[in-house]
């Protein structure tokens, strides 16, 4: 075999692991009657894409118990957000004018509904929080932090 040869194998091995390595990765997170995300930490890479499998396997009616997944930006104050999206219910529990601090969001989901969101995982390592914010939720408990490390 040529150095040519040897050299191409040896770039196309590493192109190969660089493209595992960024590979996304699949999270299914369930959210209930009893306003509980069933997974409250998720790890991710720095850069790498997450993909988010939301699901309401609750039975109450979405206008008394809906839930969505509201990824925060690092330094954005859950509380404040939860807080302001109690009057937003025209924007889905989305408050407008907090809008800039969203990561990623679901719609408002109903009973036995689901969505899948998919984003690029910030570059800064540290913690996110996830919650959702229809009126209340985040208050009792439901809400997350998706742990991102350096890659």
């Amino acid at each position: 075999m040529s150095r040519f040869s040897s050299s191409l194998i040896a770039l196309l091995g590493l192109f190969m692991i660089g493209s595992v390595a960024q590979a996304g990765k699949t999270v299914t997170v369930e959210a209930n009657d009893q306003m509980k995300f069933t997974v409250n930490k998720i790890e991710a890479v720095a850069g790498s894409e997450l993909t988010i499998v939301f699901k309401n396997v609750g039975a109450m009616p979405k206008a008394a118990m809906g839930h969505n997944l509201v990824v925060l930006k690092k330094d954005a104050n859950p509380m404040a957000f939860s807080q302001a999206a109690m009057a937003a219910a025209a924007t889905e529990y989305i408050p407008a004018q907090m809008k800039d601090q969203v990561l990623a969001a679901t719609k408002l989901l109903g009973p036995k509904e689901e969505e899948t969101i998919t984003f690029t995982v910030p570059s800064e390592p540290g913690e996110y929080v996830y919650l959702c914010t229809f009126p209340a939720h985040f208050i009792v408990g439901m809400k997350g932090v998706i742990v991102v490390t350096a890659e």
